[in-house]
Formats: structure tokens, sequence, C-alpha cells
């Protein structure tokens, strides 16, 4: 990493000390980053840019001001730092703010960098684009359409310093390759989507696998139809169940529960799920999509026990929402509020294929519409699709459907968890079971 973003968070600092902040904090975050999409076997966007930006928060007398810029010259900096030190003098003074500690940072290789990236030529990018198209229309006859098959990457610095003694920076990348086509049977047409994120290019999946497993998915839709409202065992496939977890994050975030915006606000020590629930925020995971050293406030990252075998045992805090609940910040600042690093439910045995198996009636949910989740009391529901089970298969194709529950019951209701987690976003699963759920269909 060049010297040179350290160099402008470490000058901002200074300015904002001289300009009369108490405290100040610097966040220098340079992004080079590409994107492409196909249509057709056309080429219909291609994007590429290199962005700077700095964030500067200056403290006064207990008054906080953030303030951004991308204009990174001297005379830039200096007009950035004079207008968020007046500002922080127009805002009410808080107790509780100011700017953490400086603690150690583990200097490990956390292998979210790769130079690869950069390396790759337009050419090879183009050719996956174009690559996933193609095998789209390949795969049968009724893909006669997409909504798009993408490639994207980026490459980003962070370098962050403050006014109590903090310097930190690293480098991660990304890649992702999706594609969503359209099969039409006749009658209707069915959309899909698939994708996979990684680090680098070499440890992606190939890009015509992605569209083969795309195609399957909309093909494999073809003459859904609605069920019947009942009660039954629901799978949720490990991108679906992902979304779930998503919505369970949330209630974890120490900023919900200091508003008491959270069903779990109060209950650290209770059993709240199964035994089957293990979950984990690791922002030092070798590889993780959401890892880094250290998070938006420089608080070392580190491996946080959210839920053990059921059992509540922490929340997730940036600085501020830990003072306000007397607790430590466990390194998930990211924006001025709660975010993941990587926040998952440890995976259990098997395939998903292999927990359709074990499953002598149910129905596995691969996609689901809408957002109606209730974060105080948990209540939650969504329209779904997927495939009914019986006798331990999949058996037909299923749309229209609504389901509903409760997280905390959900929780409580998993029974089965497969292995088949990918850590590819900052929030990941494996497939697993709810014992039972309202499926309202027909």
């Amino acid at each position: 990493m060049s010297a040179e973003p350290l160099e402008l968070a470490r000058y901002a600092v200074a300015l904002a000390a001289s300009a009369g902040a108490r405290e100040a904090e610097a966040t220098v975050v340079v992004s080079d980053t590409f994107g492409i999409e196909a249509r057709a076997q056309q080429i219909v966007t291609l994007q590429q840019s290199v962005g700077r930006s700095l964030v500067l928060r200056a403290f006064v007398d207990g008054r906080k001001a953030t303030l951004a810029t991308t204009e990174l010259s001297r005379a830039g900096l200096a007009e950035l730092v004079a207008r968020c030190v007046e500002a922080a003098h127009s805002v009410e003074p808080d107790p509780l703010g100011g700017l953490p500690q400086p603690q150690p940072v583990q200097n490990g290789d956390l292998q979210i960098f790769d130079g690869d990236v950069r390396a790759r030529s337009e050419e090879e990018k183009i050719a996956a684009a174009l690559t996933m198209e193609r095998e789209l229309r390949a795969y049968d006859a009724r893909i006669d359409n997409s909504n798009g098959s993408r490639v994207a990457d980026a490459v980003n610095e962070v370098a962050l310093v403050n006014s109590l003694g903090f310097e930190g920076s690293y480098r991660s990348s990304s890649v992702s390759f999706s594609a969503s086509p359209v099969a039409n049977d006749g009658s209707e047409k069915r959309t899909a989507h698939f994708g996979a994120s990684r680090h680098g290019y070499g440890a992606m999946p190939a890009a015509s696998e992605i569209a083969r497993v795309a195609a399957r998915r909309a093909v494999e839709m073809c003459g859904a139809r609605k069920p019947r409202t009942t009660t039954l065992p629901v799978i949720f496939e490990r991108d679906v169940a992902a979304v779930l977890l998503g919505d369970l994050f949330a209630a974890c975030s120490g900023a919900n529960v200091a508003i008491e915006n959270s069903f779990l606000a109060g209950r650290i020590g209770e059993r709240i799920g199964s035994e089957q629930v293990t979950i984990v925020d690791d922002g030092l995971l070798p590889g993780g999509m959401g890892s880094s050293p250290f998070d938006a406030e420089g608080v070392p990252t580190r491996r946080t026990t959210v839920f053990e075998r059921g059992v509540l045992r922490s929340f997730l805090f940036d600085t501020y929402h830990a003072r306000k609940l007397g607790a430590q910040s466990t390194g998930n600042a990211a924006g001025g509020t709660v975010g993941p690093n990587n926040f998952y439910l440890l995976p259990g045995t098997g395939s998903l294929e292999e927990l359709v198996a074990r499953t002598p009636r149910g129905i596995v949910v691969y996609d689901i519409i809408g957002f109606a989740t209730e974060h105080v009391t948990g209540t939650w529901s969504r329209g779904a699709a997927g495939f009914m089970v019986e006798d331990g298969r999949i058996a037909y194709p299923v749309d229209g459907f609504t389901i509903a529950g409760n997280l905390r019951d959900m929780l409580a209701a998993i029974d089965d968890v497969a292995a088949d987690i990918i850590y590819e976003s900052a929030i990941v699963s494996p497939s697993f079971r709810v014992a039972e759920m309202t499926v309202s269909g027909t």
C-alpha cells in the first residue's frame, strides 16, 4: 500500500487539532473499481473508475461533526477541517462521544487482497461475461432472454489515523460474477439469479458454472404452482438463509438494542435458539469477505460468539453504543453505526441434497421477495418460491406462497443444519431446516 493515504490522514488530523478539535479521526479510502454487463452476447455496460475520499470526525468539547470530501488537495483539506470544526460547535454535547483508546492490531495475513485482480485484462473480463450469456442459452431452449450477466471487481486501500495515536492501513480486493436468466415455457416467464464473490479471480468458480447453476434454477421453476396452506418443515437454501440471518443481525446490533428496537434486548444469557444455533461474527476469518484488521474506528476486529448452542451470549457494538450500554466495542463500527464483519451460523453436516434427503416432507425455499420484519417483536413474513419435498426428494416447483413466523420461534425450531456455507459476503449461512412454519398458498 502506498504511503499517500496515511500521509493524507495524518495531515487532516493535524489540521483539525490546530483548528481546535480536542479529538480527530481521518479515514482515507482509495477505490479502483471495474464493472461490465453483457446481454444477448453484447456488452451493454463497461465502467472503470478510481476514487479517493477522506472522512473526518472532529470532537470539540463533547460535540461531534463528521464531514467527507473527495477534494484531497491541501486547500481542500483545510476547507474541510474548518467546516467540520465549525459544524461541531453547533451540535449538542454528548458525554458518551469521543474516540476509542488505541489497541494493538494483529499483523497476520487475513488473505483479503489478491494482486491478480488488477493483473487480469479487460479482455478476460469481457470474455467471462459473454461466456455466461452464451452458457445460459446453451443450457435449455426455454432460456430465451436474460436480465444480464455481470463481472465486477474492486481494489480498496483504507488508511485511518486518529489524534489518540492510532494509525493503521490495509488493502482488500473483491471479484464477483452473476447471471440472471429468463426461462419461457410458453405460458409464463421464470427468472433466476445466481452469483459468487471471492477476493481474487483464481478462487472464483468458472463463469460457465455460474451460468449453468442460474439456468438450472430458472428452468426448474417452470410449471411451478401454489402449495396448499399448511404447516410443515421449511428448508432455507444457503442464500435465502443468509437473508434471514441479516434480519437477525439487525436484532443483534447494539445500535438497535440501545433503543430497544430488538426482540433480543435484555435477554443476554437466555436460551433463544436450538442446540443447532451457534452464530459468530468473526472479523479475523482468513479470506472472509468481511474481514479486516480493524473497524471503522480503528478498533481491532475479533471473533465474537453471539449465540452459543442457542444461548444469546453477546450483542455487537461500535464504541458509542457500547458506552451507552456499559459494554465494550466488539470491533463492529461501520459508517457511524454497527455493521457485520463475517456474521454466520456455524455449519452442520452434509450437503443441501443430504439435508433434503433427511426431510420426509417439507419445502425448500430458494427465493424470497418483499420485506416484512418487525425487529421489536421478531415477526417475520416473506413471499417465497422453491420446491416441495416428498419422501426425502424434490417433487415439484412451488411459488406464489408466503412463509411467516417469528424469528425467536424460528431460531428455536432449527433442527438440522447443512455444511454448504460459502464465505462470500459479510453475512452468510449454511442451508438449514426449521421444523415447522406456516406456509400460506391456496
